[in-house]
């Protein structure tokens, strides 16, 4: 298993938070260090940006009506994004996050990475699975396939972070409380970093080190052990740490913005930064939706190569995007 997740979740709600205050573009464009030990006089900026940005908070209001998920996607105001997390050339995770400003709410959802897409002139069994494409066609590929799959509802913009920031941010906020469905035991010395986890089955405290191995785990050594409904199993569990992560970062957010602002990439301006950051400012972990592509695992035989994909349902992706666009039919 070289399940490594280069970049997770954990990005973009970090970069929401930096962005709720102003100032993650702000150092970016001004390519400020802001290392382990940030010095006072940042703390005061960024303290002063916050109670500023606060003054500006502004209210959620109620959700727009449509008449079709057409209409919807023309006239609403939603932004989505794609978040990606890579294993080497591969994507280990990818998340379809979409928020809308007026409601101060975001969905999020799994798109689980076996699932199964099939372009032309890539027949083979392993490049029929939708963590192939970043290899030949980059960020723009996996936005565009994406894009496909959800009845194509734009994505405007990615975020990413990567693993090492993953381990700082967490320990930064002294771990964070998760219930770790079974016993994760795996080792892979050529990994990159080497694996070795072996996280006891309960509820506890993970630390950086511990969080990244929880996230990445898949399944055992020989594929003995591992969630009994694979690659779902998994994300149900990443989404089961966000939502603990989220609550703790919340009431961290500068202690957020040091440790993990140098490991993000992103696309999004300075000025779109600013303008989406006030309207996220008050957010809690229960305007986060996590949900995953609607679909069920199935063995195909592709040029007698047998693999295990995640086959999705076209139709109930729909509904769930008409519930995220708030369409209503009989309106």
């Amino acid at each position: 298993m070289r399940t490594f997740s280069k970049v997770f979740i954990l990005s973009f709600i970090c970069f929401l938070m930096a962005i709720s205050i102003g100032s993650y573009s702000y150092v970016k464009e001004k390519d400020i260090k802001l290392e382990t030990n940030i010095d006072n006089s940042m703390k005061e900026q960024l303290d002063i940006s916050k109670k500023i940005m606060e003054k500006l908070e502004t209210e959620p209001k109620e959700p727009e009506v449509y008449s079709t998920l057409k209409e919807a996607v023309e006239k609403s105001n939603r932004i989505n994004f794609l978040v990606m997390g890579l294993e080497d050339v591969r994507t280990d995770t990818i998340i379809f996050a979409s928020f809308c400003p007026d409601t101060k709410k975001m969905n999020l959802m799994n798109i689980p990475r076996d699932t199964y897409i099939h372009r032309k002139g890539y027949n083979t069994a392993e490049q029929r699975k939708i963590n192939s494409i970043y290899e030949k066609h980059g960020v723009t590929g996996v936005k565009k396939t994406v894009s496909y799959i959800l009845d194509n509802v734009p994505i405007h913009h990615y975020v990413m972070l990567d693993y090492e920031g993953v381990e700082k941010i967490v320990d930064s906020l002294g771990g964070v409380e998760v219930n770790v469905p079974i016993h994760m035991k795996y080792k892979d010395p050529t990994g990159k970093p080497p694996l070795q986890i072996d996280i006891q089955p309960g509820n506890q405290i993970l630390d950086g080190k511990k969080s990244l191995e929880f996230l990445r785990y898949r399944k055992g050594n020989n594929n003995k052990g591992g969630y009994r409904d694979g690659d779902l199993g998994r994300i149900k569990a990443q989404q089961e740490f966000m939502s603990s992560f989220i609550s703790k970062a919340s009431d961290n957010m500068l202690t957020v913005i040091t440790k993990g602002f140098k490991h993000v990439k992103t696309d999004i301006s300075l000025v779109d930064s600013l303008s989406w950051g006030r309207k996220a400012i008050g957010m809690t972990k229960e305007d986060f939706e996590m949900i995953t592509l609607p679909g069920k695992p199935e063995f195909r035989r592709i040029n007698k190569k047998v693999l295990s994909y995640f086959i999705y349902d076209k139709k109930e992706a729909r509904k769930l995007l008409e519930e995220i666009y708030n369409v209503d039919y009989n309106r």
